[in-house]
């Protein structure tokens, strides 16, 4: 009994792997910089190493890590909506409201919790080095069962928000003003103003391998650049607009439009279609170049072998 259970794990696991050169030839990713072609490629090795670990865990794991985040991310209206009543009539308050908004994606990505635009570059990065059926599928599952658990985990976090009696009624009016400053928006709006976040996100992505211990400043400056530039995010959002739908501010309808759907096409449109292409595009030449390199020394090596007795 214990053989099928660990056969059928490991056909499962096997279900799981992505499909890559590298697993063929049962090598590693390379990441050392200093064995490649380019700073570039490096950075985008990592990242593609760290998309094929996403890409290959557990659904339930990825389900409740997303969850997590979700719930993490209400820390982003919590603390605009906090700035907002304190630093009223403050010079420079607005400035330090949208500070705010930089707290929840602390959490998120210093926790290694899951955030569905985190996702739209570091698990396409293995989809575009080898764009199989099977590794799509794989990008379709990770990406659906982050979304959901990052939506229900917002939806906890602003009902929560809106039905515990935690805040006075100034915070509550911040958290109503907030939520409507999104919905002013046009769907065509939404959908431009989603793409610019989606690709503010993907570049911090691409961002984090140089960090290292500035990885924190990187996200609070980008993050903050969101909020400043009055952009529109699917995870943030959701916890803004489902603030509105619980208190009866909006209807429910008008969660998923004029907001949810062109809100998701443009972050999946700018972290994926713009950023992840453009990046995966500038190393293409180096990628052909290592490959030349390993195949020239793959011939060398079969030569030496040929003549010696």
């Amino acid at each position: 009994m214990k053989e099928i259970r660990e056969a059928k794990i490991g056909e499962q696991s096997e279900d799981r792997e992505v499909e890559s050169e590298e697993k063929n030839r049962g090598e590693k990713i390379e990441v050392d910089e200093d064995r490649l072609p380019s700073r570039a490629m490096a950075i985008h090795e990592h990242i593609r190493q760290e998309g094929e670990k996403e890409l290959e865990r557990d659904a339930m794991a990825l389900l409740w890590s997303a969850i997590a985040a979700g719930l993490s991310m209400g820390a982003s209206l919590l603390a605009k909506g906090i700035f907002h009543v304190q630093l009223d009539g403050v010079p420079g308050g607005f400035l330090l409201e949208n500070l705010g908004y930089t707290f929840g994606f602390i959490i998120v990505i210093m926790a290694r919790q899951q955030l569905f635009t985190e996702n739209t570059v570091t698990a396409v990065l293995p989809i575009m080095h080898n764009p199989t059926a099977g590794n799509i599928t794989l990008l379709m599952r990770l990406w659906s069962v982050v979304l959901l658990g990052n939506l229900i985990g917002t939806g906890i976090a602003a009902w929560a928000f809106g039905y515990m009696p935690i805040f006075d009624e100034a915070t509550r009016d911040a958290f109503v003003k907030i939520g409507m400053d999104v919905m002013k928006n046009t769907p065509s709006e939404m959908f431009a103003n989603a793409i610019i976040s989606g690709w503010i996100i993907a570049t911090m992505v691409w961002m984090f391998p140089s960090a290292g211990s500035a990885k924190i400043v990187v996200i609070i400056l980008m993050t903050w650049l969101i909020a400043l530039a009055d952009t529109t995010h699917i995870v943030v959002g959701t916890v803004e607009v489902l603030y509105l739908v619980f208190t009866g501010t909006v209807h429910w309808f008008d969660f998923f439009w004029p907001f949810a759907l062109p809100t998701l096409a443009g972050n999946i449109c700018g972290g994926t279609f713009i950023f992840a292409l453009l990046s995966h595009a500038q190393i293409r030449n180096d990628m052909s170049n290592k490959r030349k390199a390993e195949r020239k020394a793959q011939e060398a090596d079969v030569k030496s072998a040929k003549k010696s007795p």
